[in-house]
């Protein structure tokens, strides 16, 4: 591994720490799959302050399975986009039911089968349930691996490809967790505040800053 992402990583690990933690709230693993259809385009503290409600009235996969399409969409309506995200988790929740006894599966291919889930959902699936090494690329992962020289690309799949050849695999997972503080708290899209970044004197971003 190059001297220079392993400095990184060795940063990352002493200022947030190695421990695997998820920023969705969720009991059960279809609970977290339902939180992380409803975060997209949505903060994940939204999306908490939705299911704390929701996951009391949906309390099983059959009901929402079951739930009246107009009344999902009213009771997640401020996550945003909540028609696709309505029809598609009920369609997922009957997907469950019938073709995986009510189990989440594990697998990239079983996951990005289901109405709503596409690779960053299903590989959050696959880290936080099954801790199986994957690389969530979400906007932080996305604009901080940019500014690191990690990639220089902007579609998704295509930065998923890049940090799986330049970040080894024990680090897969935490990669996501500390690049999601890291982009709240310092790396901000807008005016982020380099002065302050641990990683600055390795930072390769210079011009390729984007708002």
């Amino acid at each position: 591994m190059r001297k220079r992402t392993k400095e990184i990583l060795k940063r990352l690990d002493e200022a947030y720490g190695t421990e695997y933690r998820c920023y969705l709230n969720h009991k059960t693993p279809w609970q977290l799959l339902i939180a992380v259809i409803l975060s997209a385009q949505c903060t994940d503290a939204r999306v908490n302050i939705v299911t704390e409600d929701l996951f009391v009235k949906y309390d099983t996969l059959e009901k929402f399975a079951q739930a009246d399409l107009k009344e999902l969409e009213q009771d997640i309506h401020s996550t945003g986009f909540y028609h696709n995200k309505a029809k598609n988790i009920i369609a997922c929740a009957k997907a469950l039911l019938k073709d995986h006894q009510g189990e989440v599966p594990r697998t990239l291919e079983e996951l990005t089968a289901l109405a709503g889930v596409g690779r960053k959902t299903a590989n959050v699936i696959r880290g936080n349930v099954y801790h199986d090494p994957s690389i969530v690329v979400d906007t932080h992962v996305k604009r901080i691996s940019r500014r690191l020289g990690f990639t220089e690309y902007d579609d998704p799949t295509k930065v998923e490809m890049d940090l799986m050849k330049v970040l080894p695999k024990d680090h897969w997972i935490l990669y996501n967790i500390q690049i999601i503080t890291l982009g709240r708290t310092i790396c901000m899209a807008r005016n982020p505040k380099c002065a302050e970044c641990f990683l600055s004197d390795l930072c390769s971003a210079g011009d390729k800053r984007e708002a």
